[in-house]
């Protein structure tokens, strides 16, 4: 089920963007149904145990998906983003949407986790989950 306020997240979007939102929202649901959900920074984010997996956000031109472990996760498709092991994926029309490669990503994305949870803890260390 997607959080309400995702939901308003999604209302507040174009049409085009809107449409890719809740695509991306009900292919990640489908896959990571016990995932908590929530707008987190200003952006859907869904977590398993607190730690961040999976969100996404409107960028000027696009609707950027993000996985904060992505870049472990050795699939194509995926583009490196920011200094730590985040990768992403940008779409601008719902038809660049490949739901079955959206759901190899979130198969990763449960098995291959960075401890986002706890980088301040430590400092910006980030340490492999199991």
């Amino acid at each position: 089920m997607v959080h309400p306020d995702i939901r308003a997240y999604h209302a507040a979007q174009p049409a085009t963007d809107r449409t890719i939102c809740e695509t991306l929202a009900g292919v990640i649901v489908k896959h990571l149904p016990d995932a908590e959900n929530k707008i987190w920074h200003r952006h859907p984010v869904w977590f398993l145990d607190g730690n961040p997996i999976v969100g996404y956000s409107k960028l000027k031109n696009c609707i950027r998906l993000l996985f904060w472990s992505g870049q472990s996760f050795g699939e194509p498709g995926l583009s490196k983003e920011g200094s730590f092991k985040a990768a992403e994926k940008r779409y601008t029309t719902v038809e660049q949407v490949d739901a079955e490669e959206l759901a190899q990503w979130l198969k990763k994305a449960r098995e291959i986790q960075w401890d986002y949870k706890n980088i301040v803890k430590r400092r910006g260390v980030l340490e492999r989950l199991t």
